[in-house]
């Protein structure tokens, strides 16, 4: 296989795979370690890819979401695991926040017989999902974005400014290795960062394809989140380069 060929294969494995390591490379492509080396070398200089600890990996850019409808189909039984393991580290007694979101949404509905709970949301779908619970329901209010039923903005921010939970769990469109977590709109940031500053304890619930996308605005570091929890779709040296970093990963 000629270079460009390998380099061009090497690009469509790593798509595939999100993150793969050299020896991982030497071994399907049959050369050394070596010559995979320069050859990632090569596609990093043209910004095709990123080098990781021992490894590669595709950072895919967002810059938007599908709507909600769309969303909400992708990734759905993924989703519902990491919902009930999200469930399983609630206790009665405490209060959340649940951020807007599919994964979210999940979550809701797998915690809707508990009857001594504080759920606070910006998300009219997570209250709808609540409303004939036990569970006191606090929407925070703000500005509506009928496309994703989210509530954003000034008042949004300011209710979650005074506010003290036991646990969040928040949701990301991106998060990237070395930036953080990251989001495509400048609006929707600080709502996110004020839960993040709400909680003792905050849990990142995203599935897996988030894992390795950048966006335009870095909202958070790792050491902002108590953990992630995520499918068990994460590939293995994905899972390995992020507990590098100090964080705990659950997968479901």
């Amino acid at each position: 296989m000629l270079s460009i060929e390998r380099k061009q294969a090497i690009l469509n494995y790593v798509k595939n795979k999100k993150i793969a390591s050299v020896n991982e490379l030497a071994r399907y492509f049959k050369v050394h370690e070596v010559t995979i080396r320069r050859d990632l070398t090569t596609l990093e200089e043209e910004k095709k890819l990123k080098r990781t600890h021992g490894g590669v990996m595709i950072e895919e850019k967002i810059i938007s979401e599908p709507e909600f409808q769309k969303r909400e189909e992708v990734q759905f039984e993924e989703k519902q695991r990491i919902a009930s393991y999200a469930a399983s580290l609630i206790e009665d007694g405490d209060t959340i926040i649940l951020d807007s979101g599919t994964t979210t949404g999940h979550i809701a509905r797998a915690i809707q017989n508990y009857t001594k709970l504080t759920v606070i949301t910006n998300d009219i779908n997570v209250a709808t999902i609540l409303r004939n619970s036990a569970i006191k329901v606090i929407v925070t209010g703000g500005v509506l974005y009928p496309e994703t039923y989210m509530l954003n903005g000034m008042i949004t921010e300011e209710t979650l400014r005074n506010l003290h939970v036991h646990k969040a769990f928040v949701t990301t469109p991106a998060i990237d290795l070395e930036k953080g977590l990251m989001h495509y709109d400048e609006y929707l940031v600080p709502a996110k960062v004020q839960m993040l500053h709400s909680a003792t304890e905050v849990f990142l619930v995203t599935d897996h394809t988030k894992f390795g996308r950048i966006s335009l605005y870095k909202y958070a570091d790792f050491t902002d989140i108590t953990s992630i929890i995520t499918g068990k779709e994460l590939d293995s040296a994905l899972r390995e380069s992020f507990s590098e970093k100090g964080l705990r990963i659950y997968t479901t």
